[in-house]
């Protein structure tokens, strides 16, 4: 399918930034990844593999790398912006006066910024002078390995302007990965934030060797809280019943490749938080981060959320991950 989008820069080179860079040129697009270091952008362009962040995987001839921000953003129909969510205030200090005006601007980072309460649409108009209505959202069940490996998915593109977002939609489909639109950026982000916490719960009750029940209610009731956070803020209910909710959270409370639900795990074996990210490769799981800033934006609009709260406790409070379980589990009883 045509699209105007011929040129987009990724910037960003981690894993999910370098995958959707190469989901955008197996579109068809040419593709411009920039990378922090030079280094990894130098052996993309030597060896066609991005070896740090997504070993295996060969890259497509029409995806370039460069360290050199200018040179990434010249000429570019659309910008994607792939750092992680509490750098994007400080990249897009950097980034603002190079994107050119009026392109699509695409947020990968799934997150609230700590201490403003912000998502990151938000941080990214503001911060980065951009219109609301350049900004499109990707969320949804985009578990990174598997993309790359043309494993088919579908996804989410949020835009308040439903042009912009078909524009995206039309530059980014392929056989394997099949974009749908919707309006609603404040439950795609939320959605997108929340389902880290819930995963990182539903680590820590697989690593207490606990079954599918436990998983289940977790990931129901997780997806319960985030959306009554989600309709406080403004988002729709629908938004959370589809891929942006419930799509994505499967996916990252389920698979082994998931960052936040291995990081639970090992809380569960008795790591402290700071030995299991350092056995991450110290990659921060986004849950551990997102479960401070949704757990602040819920206090604010007093919004009980439950399994946001516990969470908290094991990895800032010294919870012990059994207490966890049996803090929920002693609730007072409730209608569903």
């Amino acid at each position: 399918m045509n699209s105007p989008l011929g040129r987009v820069a990724v910037l960003g080179a981690g894993s999910w930034g370098t995958t959707f860079a190469k989901v955008m040129a197996d579109a068809g697009r040419e593709v411009v990844l920039w990378a922090r270091r030079e280094s990894v952008a130098a052996g993309i362009t030597a060896d066609r593999v991005n070896q740090a962040y997504l070993p295996g995987v060969r890259l497509p001839d029409n995806l370039s790398a460069t360290s050199d921000i200018d040179e990434a953003l010249a000429g570019v129909d659309a910008v994607a912006l792939g750092v992680p969510s509490q750098s994007m205030r400080e990249n897009l200090t950097v980034f603002r006066d190079a994107i050119p005006p009026a392109v699509p601007v695409i947020s990968l980072a799934k997150g609230v910024e700590i201490g403003t309460g912000l998502r990151m649409s938000e941080v990214i108009t503001k911060v980065g002078h951009i219109d609301p209505r350049r900004v499109v959202v990707l969320t949804g069940p985009n578990l990174a390995v598997e993309i790359a490996r043309t494993q088919p998915t579908a996804a989410v593109l949020a835009c308040i302007d439903h042009d912009v977002a078909v524009l995206v939609q039309k530059a980014c489909g392929t056989g394997y990965f099949r974009p749908y639109t919707i309006t609603d950026v404040i439950g795609a982000e939320i959605a997108g934030t929340g389902k880290n916490i819930i995963a990182l719960a539903c680590g820590i009750a697989a690593g207490l060797q606990l079954g599918l029940n436990t998983s289940a209610s977790l990931m129901t009731r997780g997806l319960n809280e985030v959306t009554r956070l989600g309709q406080a803020l403004g988002g729709i209910p629908a938004t959370f019943a589809g891929l942006a909710g419930l799509g994505d959270l499967v996916a990252t409370c389920s698979s082994p490749l998931s960052r936040n639900r291995t990081l639970g795990g090992r809380l569960a074996a008795g790591l402290s938080l700071d030995a299991a990210t350092e056995a991450a490769g110290g990659q921060v799981a986004e849950g551990v981060v997102s479960c401070r800033s949704v757990r602040d934006l819920a206090h604010r609009h007093q919004i009980e959320m439950p399994i946001t709260e516990v969470v908290y406790g094991v990895c800032y409070l010294d919870m012990r991950p059994a207490d966890m379980i049996r803090s929920l589990m002693e609730r007072p009883h409730s209608p569903e």
